[in-house]
């Protein structure tokens, strides 16, 4: 902030009255909490529900850790969590933006040519199909067991969603606006990337979101798979030691980073419409 705006803002609030003061606070904090209390609130009743169980019918630690025992585990464990997540995430991150490029460069073909339409989707969708678990052995054995083999399995989870998500957008276009561009002699790459990508931007950022959370899925599958490294890895490792509190906190930097994942291009489409 410069010099002067910060001279006006102080100029301005000094001639605020107090109760004015507390109505604008007021005014900035309520959206907040309107839109995170709610999950807190249920967050709160889920521990205090979870550990009251524990308490109540002494279930063995082994069997169902307490959310104490839980926080103490990700207490003392969150620097080798903390790196499991950054491999987990690298992984989905790669596997991610590679099936989102080529699923657009795919629905970018099949709208312009149904030759195209005939020839891909039918792939796209037995790709889909197809077990990732038995699809993961065949990758590890001809690309390794490393970051790169893993990304390109979380590639082939994330395809299809991006894939369909866009060309149905791309086709949704309704023709009356085709009919202006036609009418205003746009050519086919302006009519495309004026008319067709914006109509089917918010099919291409649902696509993204899910695809977003399917790529943490297919990494934590792809880290089951190898056993090297990763949330998948630790929660497995924690699980066969019967280190059952490791476990649950694994699986809770497990959601926050998937929550993450979501969240990207969910802040990502925000900006786009409101920019």
């Amino acid at each position: 902030m410069t010099d002067g705006n910060r001279e006006r803002r102080t100029r301005r609030e000094a001639v605020i009255s107090t109760p004015e003061r507390r109505s604008i606070v007021a005014d900035r904090v309520r959206p907040g909490l309107a839109r995170g209390g709610p999950p807190l609130v249920t967050f709160a009743f889920v521990l205090a529900l979870w550990q009251g169980v524990t308490v109540v019918y002494d279930v063995p630690t082994v069997i169902l850790p307490s959310p104490i025992d839980v926080g103490a585990a990700l207490a003392e464990g969150y620097p080798t969590l903390l790196a499991d997540a950054a491999v987990t995430a690298a992984t989905a991150a790669l596997g991610l933006g590679a099936g989102a490029a080529v699923g657009l460069v795919f629905a970018f073909a099949m709208i312009h040519s149904r030759s195209a339409a005939r020839t891909i989707l039918p792939y796209v969708v037995a790709l889909r199909i197809a077990p990732l678990i038995a699809v993961a052995p065949l990758l590890f054995l001809w690309f390794g067991r490393g970051i790169p083999a893993r990304a390109l399995l979380v590639a082939t989870l994330t395809l299809f969603p991006m894939t369909i998500a866009t060309l149905d957008g791309l086709r949704s276009t309704p023709s009356a606006f085709l009919d202006l561009a036609a009418s205003v002699g746009a050519s086919s790459l302006e009519t495309f990337l004026r008319v067709r990508v914006p109509v089917a931007a918010p099919s291409v950022f649902a696509g993204l979101k899910i695809a977003a959370t399917l790529a943490v899925v297919g990494a934590v599958v792809a880290e089951f798979v190898t056993l090297r490294s990763g949330i998948g890895y630790r929660v497995f490792y924690s699980a066969a030691r019967l280190e059952t509190a490791t476990s649950y906190a694994a699986l809770a930097v497990l959601s926050l980073v998937g929550v993450g994942f979501y969240l990207l291009p969910a802040l990502l489409e925000r900006r786009v419409w409101t920019t």
